[in-house]
């Protein structure tokens, strides 16, 4: 496959993504499925990774590497392939840019999970006693803690299923930036086309 060709590919995978990720970032702004105040809401959902890094971050690369199977650069001193090794070389630094927003995505969902969400652990009345009573990622192994957050409803898996689908995207937005970062380089080496540039190099 050319490498303008495979590059659309990993824009068509990288878009689903990144909107799966600004989904689940804004339901973290809803605790439980409900409406609480913002100062109840976990710090760490202020980060914005989903929207930020895995979101917005990860839209420009995606739409550059949809463009580059289209590009039809005037290229430069009348050389076609030479523009478009140049896209292809050029793509590289928007998926660098894709590698450090899915990485800062990484890095906000998996200490969000180590910290585990902001809950009601005590009711007095109507007072409420918001807290995060886990600090160190005990809860992870054991369940029976999940009990100490009365409010909201399902808060904790609530909060652990959303920060672990972000953390599992960011690595695959990683990971395929990665590959564009190989594909950009070959196809700036070679060509759009590593078999077609040998092809018509030989029949001119």
């Amino acid at each position: 496959m050319c490498s303008g060709g495979f590059a659309k590919c990993l824009g068509i995978s990288l878009m689903p993504l990144a909107i799966v990720s600004v989904l689940c970032n804004i339901l973290l702004f809803f605790p439980g499925g409900q409406s609480v105040d913002s100062e109840h809401i976990t710090e760490q959902v202020w980060y914005f990774g989903g929207i930020l890094g895995s979101g917005v971050l990860m839209i420009f690369p995606a739409l550059v590497f949809l463009g580059l199977k289209n590009n039809d650069c005037c290229g430069c001193c009348g050389n076609e392939s030479c523009g478009r090794r140049f896209a292809m070389l050029s793509s590289i630094i928007f998926a660098a840019v894709g590698v450090l927003g899915a990485g800062y995505s990484v890095i906000v969902s998996a200490v969000g999970i180590n910290h585990g969400p902001e809950c009601v652990t005590a009711l007095n009345g109507t007072e409420k006693l918001w807290t995060t009573p886990f600090s160190n990622g005990d809860y992870l192994s054991n369940k029976s803690l999940w009990t100490v957050c009365k409010e909201p409803t399902n808060i904790v898996s609530w909060h652990l299923g959303l920060f672990s689908t972000l953390l599992v995207i960011g690595l695959i937005q990683m990971a395929l930036c990665a590959v564009q970062v190989v594909n950009g380089l070959l196809g700036a080496l070679c060509g759009d086309c590593c078999g077609c540039c040998g092809g018509s190099n030989e029949a001119s």
